[in-house]
């Protein structure tokens, strides 16, 4: 079976983002099927060109049975939302025409966000005679138009439109979190299938301390709050330097923040002005490199703005803090809430309450022997329920069954 992945912000193990991908290419291709991904060269979590400069497509041989190739994608990522979108629309064009020359192709694999990416892979299915499966790992437009960063309302209303096409159109559509299954339905999903977030286990040691990393940053022996990943409006994390205002005196603390996002500059100098000794601000690293961060830390951090439409999310970076063998401190409510007290993996904290964050991190500073005992509990669950291999199995089965179907 020959897959076609359309994906902007693919990302592989020595980048820095999510890799849900690259993981569950690596074991598709284990059970024999071959994978093209067609993602652009401008780093989704930062901004930047990968490379030196920007080509029309730029073919990268990963390993054996993986292509990426990647096209020409408007660069300005991080200016405006305005930019943002003509960045989207930019890879819709140029990946379609890409993908186009892309031959003998079983399924055609679209991942939202963006949304827009969604019409490349349902048009290229259909041209091809392949099967079109939609992957939902965010409910876009809805967040954005909560968040009110997508506040045009002819943009609003082609949106919503292009996302129940899609999802009436898709032979399958895949989604991340049981928490979005009734939305994609209510909106035209006949064919609703979960394939959870998780984590790769053994890409993380539970027992590493991250010695080496601790000197490197002058952590010392302080207990390390960690936050990996975007740093942009939906992630609130002016309440995190609110709460580590509030701890300024446990000089034992230490906030860490790593990775990049439009809101990074503007946290940075709020920290300057809160005169913050206690937070750390790191540039995003790869997930090679990621192992030694999560390591080095005590806890590991999820937070998102207090709204509803969150409490249906999954957080990638809450199953590798738990894989890690690290404390949660989950700032998020909803169904993922429901998966780290299952698993006894960590504390749950009001969203939007700095008082309440500074609380349950002293909390565990003060013990952390118990911190401890929620990191491998948490790891023990992700063994055995969420991970990535399972899912992925589940979800080469899924997809052999969908092309074999007729």
């Amino acid at each position: 079976m020959h897959i076609l992945l359309i994906h902007q912000a693919f990302a592989g193990l020595d980048e820095a983002g999510g890799t849900r991908h690259i993981e569950m290419a690596r074991a598709l291709v284990e059970r024999g099927h071959r994978v093209t991904v067609i993602a652009s060269p401008v780093s989704y979590l930062t901004g930047q060109l990968r490379s030196q400069q920007m080509r029309w497509v730029e073919r990268q041989d990963v390993e054996p049975g993986i292509v990426i190739l990647r096209t020409y994608t408007y660069p300005a990522w991080h200016r405006s939302f305005v930019h943002r979108v003509v960045s989207f629309i930019s890879f819709m064009f140029s990946s379609f025409w890409v993908g186009l020359g892309v031959r003998a192709v079983d399924v055609v694999w679209g991942t939202s966000p963006p949304i827009f990416q969604g019409w490349t892979a349902w048009l290229l299915a259909r041209l091809k005679g392949a099967k079109f499966v939609f992957e939902v790992r965010d409910l876009w437009p809805a967040f954005a138009i909560a968040v009110g960063v997508l506040r045009n309302r002819l943009l609003i209303r082609l949106s919503l439109w292009l996302e129940s096409f899609l999802y009436r159109h898709a032979d399958g559509v895949v989604v991340n979190s049981p928490g979005f299954i009734e939305h994609v339905q209510e909106r035209g999903a006949a064919q609703v299938h979960l394939i959870p977030n998780g984590a790769s286990p053994e890409m993380f040691d539970p027992q590493g301390r991250g010695q080496a990393f601790r000197q490197a940053h002058d952590l010392g022996d302080r207990f390390v709050v960690l936050y990996a990943g975007a740093h942009g409006l939906s992630n609130d994390l002016g309440v995190v330097l609110q709460a580590a205002a509030q701890l300024m005196e446990r000089t034992d603390i230490v906030f860490l923040l790593v990775g990049d996002g439009k809101e990074k500059k503007n946290l940075q100098a709020q920290a300057h002005t809160l005169g913050l000794k206690n937070v750390c601000f790191l540039p995003p690293v790869s997930k090679q490199q990621m192992a030694e961060v999560l390591a080095a830390a005590d806890a590991g951090l999820a937070i998102l703005k207090p709204l509803d439409l969150y409490r249906t999310t999954y957080p990638n970076k809450v199953f590798d803090y738990m894989a890690a063998g690290r404390a949660v401190l989950l700032v998020i409510d909803g169904v993922v809430r429901q998966v780290v007290e299952e698993a006894q993996a960590g504390l749950f904290v009001e969203p939007g309450n700095p008082a309440a964050l500074a609380e349950a991190v002293q909390t565990l500073a003060d013990d952390p022997r118990r911190a401890r005992q929620m990191g491998l509990a948490g790891r023990r669950y992700v063994e055995q329920h969420l991970n990535r291999r399972d899912i992925t199995d589940h979800f080469a089965n899924y997809l052999e069954s969908l092309v074999n179907k007729d």
